[in-house]
This record gives C-alpha cells, structure tokens and sequence, in this order.
C-alpha cells in the first residue's frame, strides 16, 4: 500500500466498469482518504445479464446502460476516464494508456472481464458473433432479423430453410436464454409478421458438448430448462461438438460422425477468455494464468508478491470448489469488488484484512415467457423452482440489480407492455450490411393466392415481342418465365 500522510490521500485506479469495477468504485468514491480514477473503454457500465434481451428486440442498448460519468459525478474524489489501459510497470506504479500518458497509482485494481473464446478457431468468429458488448448485441439483432427478412425475400426452398435455421452453440445460462427468446420470436412475436413465410417453421437448434444444458445447475434443473426450450420448439442437442463454422453451415460431431447443418445464422455462447490487459498484468507482475487466461490472485484477491495490485471478476481465478473458481457471473464480481474496496479502507486503518469468500446466492436463467429455471441453495426446496415463480424470481433479481432508477421504470414499462402485446419493440435493423444477400428474388406474395395483376388479361406476346429465347441455361429458363410479364403492351 502507498505512502499516507495527512496531506496525501491513496491513488487508487480502477481498470473497468463492470460489476466488479463499478461496485468496488461506488464504495471507494465515499471514502474521504482516496482519490479515485476509473478508467474504462466505454463511456457507461453495461448490465451484461440483459444484453440478450437487446440482441433479441426486447430492449434498446440504452436501456441496460447507464453513464459512469453521471454515476459519480456527486462523488468530487472520482475521477472518470474513457481510455484503454495497455502497458503497466509495478516498479513505477504506472499504468500506460493507448494514448500514450501513463496513470500512476498507489493501489490498482484489474477488473477488465473477459472475451469470447472459439477455442482456437479464431476464424469463426466472423460468422459466429459472441454476447459481450452492446455492439455484440445490436450485431446480433441485426443478423436475426435479417435471416426472417431474406427468407421473405428468397425464393428457392433450399436457400429459404437455411435462412430460417438458427444454431446457438453453447448450453450455458446466456445460450439457453438466447436460443429461448429465438424460439418466442418465431413463434410469438413474428407469426404474423410475414407474407412468403411462416416464421414458426424456424428452426432454433441448441448446441452443447456436455451431456446437458446449463451444467453448473443441479440435473434437475438442467432437465427442466431443456423442457421448457423443446416446448419452445428449440432442438437441444447435447453430447454434440462443432468442429466447423462457415457463413453458410456447421459442422458437428456427433460421436465421431461428422454432420453438416445448413444455417446461415450462427451465434456464439460456449467459451470466454481474458481480456488481452489481463496478460500484460500477468507478464509484468509474474502472474500465474489458468486455461482460460485469468490471473491467479491470493485469498485476499491480490496478485503474489503485489498486494498493491488487485484482480476481481470474470478475470480473477479465485478458486472456490474443488478447483472451481468463482463462477463468472454477476454476483461474484460484485462481491469481489465489494471486497476489496472493504480491504482498502482497512488497510488504510491499519486494521486486518479477512480473506475474501465467495457466497454463493443462486443462479435464475429465463428460458422464455413466464419460464425459467432457479438454484438458489441458501432458500431450501423454494430455490429450486421452474415454470412461472422461476420467471419472477428472475424479474425481481435483475431489476434490483440494474443501474439507474430511470432504467428501472423504463425497464418494468417495457417488460409489461411485451407481456400484453407479445411484441418487441426495438425490432431495428442496423449497422452494415443492411440488405441481406438474396440469390434468387422471389416477387412480393399476393392475397389469395391469385396471379400478379401486372399480367392478368395481358395476351399473350408474339414471338418478336417477346424477343429471342435465351440460352438453356439456369438464368434463361428464368428468363424464359419473366419474359411475358415484361413484354410491353402491344400497340392500342
């Protein structure tokens, strides 16, 4: 810990505004001996749990988002910056920006999250987007709706089926809730959307190595979540690796038997990886990494041989069970940077630090309307529910947890108007491309099923009207089927 005097007050820099960033920053900034400064790469903090509710329509970004500038700004110790932290030297006690001015502390704390892992596969990742960031999410919402729109659009069968084929890969609490509001999307909130399609015919495939979704859950609760998502009309399919992913399919491996699923859209939920500051910590302080790239901290969170240096959330391996760590959900990273901002002050009063324990308070994953799956052991026989009382559960948990009184009521406001309307009101297509690639156009439908009126009681064209026959070729025959339809009227 650094120098302190009655003149000075403890520099502590917060790398991250996540949970665990946020939680330890809101402690810290009421402390009168410590000037505070939070640095992150975006401008706001993030509530992650709800991210999917924005990748599917459910919500705007803005919604789940709250500025950390307008969080702190009663806090006159807190500073706020937008900046990306990429060098550190724990000599000097710097931390080194990207544009290029160095921070100086006396106590940092890591809290950068994690990113999407593909296992090696880099190379995937274009066409299997990850869950982190609002960007991920609008991402996301755009290649949904755009499948529906081009299926619309798409005239051959084959084309079509592969259009309306959605393949989540990842049975983990953010893939069941994707592939399950997938499944409400299709069958609720677009039925009656479209003219050339049905959008229940969708099918949403969920795909996970294990032998059952939603591992960390008792099996019980595995099985019931797998209920509720076929009810959905979600296929699980368990025991099944991906082995390839390209824009037009995947590539499975069941037991050794390679199969090819057409699906042109593709999203990813099955592994996470550091963020690439968490390795520029372990490399200048000697860290220790598990497989997943989280530095390896002390019973106090620290890192080894740095008690100045503290690592918490996603990027913290803190072992728990058996080799476990702390699960990287929300609640482990707000009690640790609960924790450590608890320490800090104590260290500044000299008293003595407790190590810090993770308590486990449960874990709510929403398969769909008024559905869900709970573990929560602290309740008894009641923590483990599904169906309804799950989904309220899940309701009551998140909405204490968002940021920001005004996103509450938006939040509750929007959640009740879907729940009446079975709508989704931020349907919006943005970003690029915003027209998806069609193969073959197929005309708009029409009422009845009559033929366009554009040819009705038009008689036939001679052949010079019609011109020359073209080529036997796939283009000429369908030129051969247009060629009628725009041949001009013949002469009054």
């Amino acid at each position: 810990m650094g120098q302190n005097d009655s003149d000075r007050r403890e520099r502590v820099l917060i790398v991250g505004g996540g949970f665990g960033g946020l939680y330890a920053a809101r402690r810290l900034s009421r402390d009168d001996r410590v000037d505070l400064t939070l640095v992150d790469r975006r401008n706001f903090h993030l509530f992650q749990p709800l991210l999917y509710q924005v990748a599917t329509g459910a919500l705007s970004p803005g919604e789940i988002a709250q500025p950390l500038r307008s969080i702190f700004r009663k806090r006159p110790n807190t500073t706020v910056l937008l900046g990306e932290a990429v060098a550190l030297d724990p000599v000097r006690r710097e931390v080194g920006m990207s544009d290029g001015g160095p921070i100086s502390y006396d106590t940092l704390i890591v809290a950068t999250g994690v990113r999407h892992s593909y296992f090696g596969h880099d190379e995937w990742a274009p066409d299997a987007p990850g869950l982190k960031s609002i960007d991920d999410a609008t991402e996301i919402r755009r290649r949904i709706l755009i499948a529906f729109e081009a299926a619309e659009r798409e005239a051959d069968p084959v084309r079509r089926a592969e259009w309306m084929t959605f393949v989540v890969v990842g049975g983990g609490p953010t893939g069941a809730e994707l592939a399950g509001a997938l499944g409400e999307i299709a069958r609720d909130t677009l039925k009656r959307d479209f003219r050339s399609i049905d959008p229940t015919h969708a099918q949403i495939v969920l795909v996970e190595a294990m032998d059952r979704i939603l591992p960390p859950y008792p099996k019980g609760r595995s099985a019931s979540a797998r209920r509720q998502l076929e009810h959905l009309g979600v296929t699980v399919r368990t025991g099944t690796k991906v082995v390839g992913i390209d824009d037009r399919s995947v590539r499975l491996d069941v037991d050794g038997v390679e199969e090819r699923l057409p699906a042109r859209t593709v999203l990813w939920a099955a592994g996470v990886q550091a963020s690439s500051f968490a390795r520029v910590v372990a490399d200048a302080t000697g860290a220790g990494t598990d497989r997943a790239g989280r530095i390896v901290v002390g019973p106090d969170l620290s890192i080894p041989g740095h008690p100045e240096i503290f690592v918490v959330g996603d990027v913290a391996g803190q072992a728990w069970r058996k080799d476990r760590p702390v699960p990287g959900v929300a609640q482990g990273a707000i009690q640790g940077g609960t924790y450590v901002a608890t320490t800090i002050g104590r260290r500044l009063a000299g008293e003595p630090t407790p190590p810090f324990r993770y308590s486990n308070r449960g874990e709510v994953a929403i398969i769909g309307r008024l559905s869900g799956v709970t573990d929560i052991p602290w309740l008894g026989p009641f923590g483990r529910q599904g169906g309804f009382i799950a989904w309220l559960l899940w309701l009551g948990i998140h909405l204490t947890y968002l940021i920001g009184f005004a996103n509450r009521i938006v939040v509750v406001t929007r959640w009740a108007w879907s729940f009446v309307t079975h709508g989704r009101g931020s349907r919006l297509i943005t970003g690029q491309p915003l027209l998806p690639p069609i193969e073959e156009p197929e005309p708009p439908a029409t009422h009845g099923g009559a033929a366009p009126p554009a040819t009705e009681g038009r008689p036939e064209p001679s052949a010079k009207e019609a011109g020359p026959e073209p080529p036997a070729t796939e283009a000429g025959t369908k030129a051969r089927a247009m060629a009628p339809t725009l041949a001009p009227d013949p002469p009054a």
